[in-house]
């Protein structure tokens, strides 16, 4: 008789949880509650579906329903079979877009003072790591496969010392005016600026860090204008 005490959401569960229609769910569970009256020639112990069953059922339908997943938040790049795809933006309109990076490269005391003097055997660190992150910014559609191939504006990198923790302090900025952001052309701009430090410096130590690769702040865009300070 333990049968008869298990509550019609355990059977809901298990036997209909996969439907797909809402409007099922109602009928299948008086499908349900009559095969249960049959067996024990009574209706089950919660009686027909009441308030609670009702709103058990529009919960899991919310979850269930496609049209959720839609208007929710949801990555631009996963297509509706789980598929990665190229965004199309050819809806979109052009708008002027920028957009700031950052990273730092932490050096240490030695390498920082060669650096400082331009002691290095492959010459001036800061100068040529600059040319490199403008060049990476413009090849950044080759590097990340579904990025936009988009015309860039103008490209700005900027390479700082740091004498407080012995570091590189790396800024990037990118503009166009389109139909999609250049978010990813700063960030890899800096990325590439930064590991063009180290290969610059790899020689005179292998202790040298990239870190905090990021984006400071983005304008234009359906999304509008975002800061990281706000």
């Amino acid at each position: 008789m333990l049968l008869r005490r298990l509550p019609v959401n355990f059977f809901f569960s298990r036997r209909f949880l996969s439907t797909k229609n809402p409007n099922d769910f109602t009928s299948s569970i008086a499908e349900l509650n009559k095969e249960l009256e049959d067996i024990f020639g009574e209706p089950p112990p919660s009686g027909p579906i009441g308030s609670s069953d009702s709103s058990f059922i529009t919960q899991e339908s919310q979850f269930s329903s496609p049209e959720m997943s839609e208007k929710g938040c949801k990555l631009t790049h996963i297509g509706k079979q789980g598929e990665a795809q190229m965004v199309d933006v050819s809806p979109k309109e052009n708008t002027k877009r920028t957009a700031i990076a950052s990273c730092k490269v932490l050096l240490g005391k030695n390498v920082f003072d060669m650096v400082s003097a331009n002691n290095l055997a492959k010459g001036d660190v800061l100068s040529v790591a600059k040319i490199a992150g403008i060049t990476g910014a413009k090849h950044t559609s080759n590097l990340i496969p579904l990025c936009h191939n988009i015309s860039l504006s103008h490209v700005h990198v900027d390479l700082a010392l740091n004498n407080r923790d012995y570091s590189v302090d790396i800024l990037g900025e990118a503009s166009t005016s389109g139909k999609t952001g250049v978010e990813m052309e700063a960030l890899t701009a800096v990325s590439i600026a930064g590991l063009t430090v180290y290969d610059m410096c790899k020689a005179a130590s292998k202790d040298i860090e990239i870190t905090n690769v990021k984006l400071e702040r983005k304008t234009g865009g359906k999304s509008g204008d975002w800061s990281r300070e706000g």
